[in-house]
């Protein structure tokens, strides 16, 4: 059988004229411009050919993903990516009895792919789609980085980018424009286990270099470890990374110092809490009947000083005499011994610092206590923001899912929502990780114009993705699945088109790796300042 013959396309009849490669070069010019030596074709285009995709005969290394270029006739070269691919044979099931039975049959196959068209730049700069479909017998030839770069607008080495990883197959680095990301909010997902902290750690590191304010909502203690470098990476790619810690640029917090010694204690006042808000803390079922000896203590405390704590609320409890508030006085003996509230709290320039990474460690601080945490921090930076009393800043919050879900409400719901929405006009960026994209408020999610996507295969988080990222085809929707450990699919910000990255090593020590059963040595770890006189004054402001 010949192997241009019987060759088909989806929805075709077969081929049976299909012309040998053209092998003829492109012209000197375009060669000389793209610094091809000696290109030599991987394909040829066949069958019925569009504008915006074309199917291609495989006739040398190419892969799923990859970049093609393709010389039009009136558009110069146009790059165009490789969507999927197919191997087509002429083994029938009978025949396939024959050889399953021990007889040696020649297997006539050839590849084929379908081909996306990304587009060209004109004269103007401008991305465009040629206006008239390509050329059957057309020679397809893998991209060059030049003219890769070009066209999706990748530029290397810039004041303002984030070195996120190089573009998968290819050694062009990938930067993520860092004021794009403050501006324009910033999603991380991943299912467990799948790098996101890992991912996110890269891009603190780039912020950190920059001397960009952070401070990032730390539910499980695991940023902490930045303070120190990481490994040494061993084999594999060169990605020009060097180990570093941070540890001049990190300061830490906490609601529970003995569980996170290197931190320091985070306080709160009671000044700005509302009974009924200080009785949801509590685990009281129906706390209607406590609710009015509640405030009515409160109010009698503040008749008489304007900062008080717990234990003075739990005086004028106990002085009253009253066995029906035994239960609430227990409850707020058990948040007195969390020791989060105080007579005087934390001050905002203390937990705030221009060029630094704040971290809020909330390992070992229970559930609710912690969504008042990060209700009262959110809120005190929207609201100093706003005023300018605090530098503009990135917060990032891991486990974003517990704080601000699609279904129920949590403490912090609404304040997120404010900052998704109104955060950018004020220089207040978001960042939210999480391994659960559908239980995210879609109101939030679809406020983060750079999405880093690492592999996810529940099929509701897809869902969700797929319904938040801009110019995200089927197939990349259904590469996310199986994409390795290690690649993630980034949109958004200063890159125009979704792209596959291999992510960048990291410099400072990964503290998110999962706990090891049994122990093996692994060498492969993971995966400017600014003018003093220009920082606006910190409000002393309590949280």
């Amino acid at each position: 059988m010949d192997i241009e013959a019987g060759l088909s396309a989806p929805g075709e009849e077969h081929i049976t004229e299909l012309p040998a490669p053209n092998v003829d070069q492109p012209s000197q010019a375009a060669a000389e411009l793209l610094a091809l030596p000696a290109p030599v074709p991987m394909g040829i285009i066949y069958g019925n050919v569009g504008t915006n995709s074309f199917n291609v005969w495989v006739t040398g290394p190419l892969e799923k993903m990859d970049y093609v270029q393709v010389e039009h006739e009136h558009s110069g070269w146009v790059l165009g990516q490789i969507m999927d691919m197919e191997r087509r044979t002429d083994l029938s099931i009978d025949r396939a009895k024959r050889i399953l039975n021990g007889e040696e049959l020649d297997i006539e196959e050839k590849v084929t792919a379908s081909v996306s068209v990304v587009g060209y730049r004109d004269d103007r700069g401008l991305l465009q789609s040629p206006r008239t479909p390509f050329r059957a017998g057309q020679p397809v030839f893998k991209a060059s980085d030049e003219l890769i770069k070009d066209v999706i607008g990748l530029k290397e080495h810039t004041p303002t980018g984030a070195y996120i990883g190089l573009l998968a197959g290819h050694d062009i680095r990938v930067e993520v424009d860092i004021n794009s990301m403050v501006q324009k909010h910033v999603s991380i997902l991943a299912k467990t286990g799948g790098g996101k902290s890992f991912m996110c750690g890269d891009l603190i590191e780039e912020l950190m270099k920059h001397r960009v304010t952070i401070m990032v909502i730390d539910p499980h203690g695991e940023y902490g470890s930045m303070r120190e470098k990481g490994r040494e990476p061993q084999g594999g790619r060169d990605f020009g990374v060097e180990p570093r810690g941070y540890a001049e640029q990190i300061i830490e917090f906490s609601t529970d110092t003995s569980a996170n010694p290197l931190a320091s204690p985070l306080k709160f006042t009671l000044a700005n809490i509302e009974p009924r808000d200080l009785l949801g803390l509590t685990s009281i079922k129906n706390g209607k009947a406590y609710l009015t000896p509640l405030r009515k203590a409160v109010d009698m405390i503040k008749s008489v000083k304007r900062d008080y704590c717990l234990r003075d609320i739990i005086r004028v409890l106990e002085a009253e005499e009253e066995g029906s508030n035994a239960a609430l006085i227990n409850e707020l003996e058990y948040l007195d011994e969390i020791k989060i509230f105080a007579e005087s709290g934390t001050m905002m320039d203390e937990l705030v610092v221009k060029g630094k990474m704040s971290i809020i460690n909330l390992k070992g601080t229970p559930p609710d206590i912690a969504e008042l945490v990060v209700e009262r921090i959110g809120t005190a930076l929207f609201e100093l923001r706003k005023l300018n009393r605090i530098p503009p800043m990135m917060l990032v919050v891991e486990e974003a899912h517990n704080y601000c879900p699609q279904m129920g409400t949590a403490a912090s719901s609404k304040i997120f929502r404010t900052i998704a929405a109104e955060g950018r006009k004020f220089g207040l960026g978001l960042t939210i990780i999480s391994q659960r994209a559908a239980k995210i408020d879609k109101s939030v999610l679809s406020q983060c114009n750079t999405q880093m996507i690492l592999k996810v295969t529940n099929p509701n988080d897809l869902k969700a993705i797929t319904a938040s990222v801009e110019g995200l085809t089927a197939g990349m929707a259904d590469e996310i699945q199986r994409l390795p450990i290690g690649v993630a699919l980034v949109v958004g910000g200063n890159v125009q088109m979704p792209l596959f990255v291999e992510v960048r090593p990291r410099e400072s020590r990964h503290g998110g790796e999962s706990v090891q059963i049994i122990s093996a040595d692994d060498e492969n770890e993971g995966f400017a300042d600014d003018d003093p006189a220009d920082e606006p004054e910190l409000e002393e402001e309590e949280i």
